[in-house]
């Protein structure tokens, strides 16, 4: 079973969420305190322009660059909502619930968006995607209010359930639970998670999310737009309610108002599970002392290294990424080429999976891989792709491999991507350039150890590093050095060379020659 963790780093200014699965970086989410703009949250808005060529408008929500609004997101239902905001507005409408409220026609797919909404109008809106770059946040006006099991869609009467939920048995036995609870005018989507759950789990969770309607309704009256109505929980809760099950094992926390925040949220939504949410008390930084600091070096940046060797060039353009896949040391010589590069490939299929949810990657995404002349080779990367995707939330979608090799992806992208600096400034010359961190460097060097010792079997090695490296690699017991000789079953000899800057390092053999990498 995946041991699952969660880790809350906590500060003034930001709030930053690592998912590791078996100790493995799987996602990092950084959120500023002051985010408004969170996919979600629910607005009123006022229509500032109506753009007949888009078939869209432009909504004033109080983002510094108007919302926008397609006539595709509207919903069928539009028009109910209008009358029910009016009606409140109007005072005529002092309930929340929709059982008595009369429904207005669906509008038709093809309509135009002049004939449903007009300029100044008030209307309410949700983020369905935070603001990129330039661009100011995509909304939604056909509501939805995301639970544990269920999603609650105000002006419908469809139940829906996941596609994820395979038994046909499970998925009417669940639609015929909901279907015997749920008020009239409300439509559910069942989520994967709802599968074998008991119907007193599900009704729980419908009467929270029917309150938080109430709670978006009562706020409306005497509302004047722009004004945020209610808001998603924060991303920490939003990833406990997604991700949350049996493999979850710990959720660290380094501030007691989070821990609280945390601890109850849990306690609503599996009241066993509440004591996994622990308290973060120690001196050394939280991502530091659990080593995610040094995962998160490693992982961002133009250059990411696979642990045998294989390394992933990613670039970063307006309209797509790249990336390019490198066998680096990574060559078997009992091996044809043809099943090196299959062996290359699906290693780096993983890191890639991996990458897309670590970095929030969304777009196109086209993968160069190490070109495979056998089809049943191409068609076990793609099967490999699929596998490793398949952990992934987003929506996203897989081309088969090209005879060149290239694999085109895309995948949802509802916030902007995460990104990190990893590069530091050089100790040799003062910032007039880049290198990469020192937090790595060790790892650097073991690396190439691995090839050298393993790989091209090269005895009596001497590896010559700057004092301060020296004194580092030969400190405490055991040390590093020490555990590269119960490793690598070999000596490595160590001599420290003023002349260095602070991470360089150079590789000899016994006649004291240097090997060039």
């Amino acid at each position: 079973m995946v041991n699952k963790e969660l880790f809350i780093d906590s500060s003034q200014a930001e709030v930053a969420i690592a998912l590791l699965e078996d100790k493995v970086l799987i996602e990092l989410n950084k959120e500023k305190s002051n985010n408004n703009y969170a996919v979600g949250d629910v607005y009123l808005g006022r229509v500032k322009k109506i753009m007949p060529g888009l078939n869209a408008a432009f909504v004033d929500v109080g983002y510094e660059k108007d919302a926008f609004l397609h006539y595709l997101d509207l919903g069928p239902q539009v028009n109910s909502l209008n009358k029910f905001v009016k009606s409140v507005f109007a005072g005529k409408l002092h309930r929340t619930s929709l059982t008595d409220f009369p429904h207005e026609a669906d509008i038709e797919k093809t309509g135009k968006i002049s004939s449903v909404l007009s300029p100044n109008q008030q209307i309410v809106v949700q983020i369905a995607k935070e603001p990129i770059s330039t661009k100011g946040p995509r909304i939604t006006s056909e509501l939805a209010f995301a639970g544990r099991y269920i999603v609650l869609v105000p002006f419908s009467n469809r139940v829906s359930v996941s596609q994820k939920i395979k038994n046909p048995e499970e998925r009417s036995r669940l639609k015929r639970l909901i279907l015997s609870i749920k008020p009239a005018n409300f439509g559910i989507i069942i989520r994967t998670v709802a599968e074998n759950k008991k119907v007193a789990d599900l009704d729980s969770d419908l009467n929270n999310l029917i309150q938080k309607w109430e709670t978006t309704v009562a706020k409306l009256n005497g509302a004047k737009p722009p004004l945020r109505l209610i808001s998603e929980l924060g991303r920490a809760s939003t990833i406990l309610r997604d991700l949350l099950n049996e493999s979850f094992n710990n959720v660290h926390v380094n501030d007691p108002v989070v821990y609280e925040e945390v601890r109850n949220y849990i306690k609503k939504i599996a009241p066993d599970k509440a004591d996994i949410v622990k308290l973060y008390k120690g001196k050394v930084p939280i991502f530091e002392s659990f080593g995610i600091d040094k995962q998160i070096k490693n992982a961002f940046g133009k250059i990411v290294t696979i642990k045998s060797g294989v390394y992933l060039i990613i670039e970063h353009t307006e309209a797509l990424h790249v990336i390019d896949v490198n066998s680096g040391h990574r060559l078997n010589s009992d091996n044809s080429q043809e099943s090196n590069a299959l062996t290359v490939n699906l290693e780096a299929a993983a890191e890639i999976a991996r990458q897309l949810r670590l970095r929030d990657m969304g777009g196109i995404i086209v993968v160069d891989f190490i070109d495979m002349h056998l089809p049943s080779h191409r068609r076990q990367l793609y099967q490999k792709l699929k596998e490793e995707m398949a952990k992934d939330h987003a929506k996203h979608s897989i081309l088969p491999p090209s005879k060149f090799g290239l694999v085109q992806i895309t995948r949802q992208r509802v916030r902007p991507e995460m990104t990190v600096q990893v590069l530091e400034k050089c100790p040799a010359c003062e910032g007039s350039g880049q290198v990469k961190s020192s937090i790595v460097l060790v790892d650097d060097i073991e690396n190439n150890l691995r090839y050298l010792l393993r790989d091209q079997n090269e005895n009596n090695l001497i590896l010559a590093v700057h004092p301060y490296v020296y004194a580092y690699l030969l400190k405490g017991l055991p040390s590093i050095r020490l555990k590269w000789f119960f490793k690598f079953n070999k000596w490595i000899k160590v001599k420290p060379i003023s002349a260095y800057h602070f991470l360089e390092y150079h590789f000899f053999n016994k006649q004291e020659d240097e090997i060039i990498l």
